[in-house]
């Protein structure tokens, strides 16, 4: 993403996880944000430009963004598991890079992010750490609804969320996303004449995701 970015291997369920982690510039980060990357039967990759744009967001907003290939993807051990290993990946980068509070050093702020198959991914990932954790932030951009079983966003956690997708999706469609998000009230952020991969929309893309963390830091 940029000259300073750290390649890091880390151990994982299914073997070695390959992340990338690039940290803020100036003061302190304000925590810890994990970005999950497309589908990696189509090409996904933690290089994958909105992936890459979320990172960016996180950082200019203070946070430490890692990003990191699902199994089977770059160096990361394994084959895909049609997201039930994935999600066991993206637990392991929490467990071992946000931890919990633990030897009397407090819990690291901790903020979630997906995009397509990804944002499938972190929304179980949400869904498992939301009993014993709070997580400050969560962001699910082209939320794969048509093709896999997304998990609920809990009540509490709804303010934090950001939903965003494009008009014009035709992988995902959005009558499918708003489908998803009608029983339990979740707003969704339209972005007009957006397509899946967002082509020429990127820089709005960032600005959106900026607002809302900045919005939102108070509450975090």
């Amino acid at each position: 993403m940029n000259p300073h970015t750290e390649r890091l291997l880390l151990p994982g369920p299914a073997g070695t996880i390959e992340v990338a982690r690039d940290v803020p510039a100036a003061a302190a980060p304000r925590g810890v944000a994990v970005i999950a990357h497309p589908h990696p039967l189509f090409g996904g990759t933690m290089d994958n430009k909105v992936v890459q744009t979320l990172a960016r967001a996180f950082v200019q907003a203070g946070w430490t963004a890692l990003r990191f290939n699902f199994r089977g993807v770059g160096a990361s051990s394994g084959t895909h598991d049609e997201g039930r290993g994935e999600l066991q990946d993206l637990l392991a980068v929490v467990q071992q890079l946000a931890p919990p509070a633990q030897d009397g050093l407090p819990t690291q702020p901790l903020a979630l992010a997906g995009f397509s198959f990804g944002a499938f991914v972190t929304s179980h990932a949400l869904a498992a750490l939301w009993p014993e954790r709070r997580i400050a932030h969560v962001v699910l951009v082209g939320t794969a609804t048509t093709r896999f079983a997304v998990a609920p966003v809990p009540p509490e956690a709804q303010l934090r969320t950001l939903v965003l997708h494009g008009e014009q999706d035709d992988v995902v469609p959005l009558a499918s996303v708003l489908d998803w998000a009608r029983p339990q009230a979740l707003p969704v952020t339209v972005i007009p004449g957006g397509g899946h991969f967002f082509h020429g929309q990127l820089p709005l893309l960032k600005s959106l995701v900026l607002r809302h963390l900045r919005a939102t830091a108070d509450d975090a």
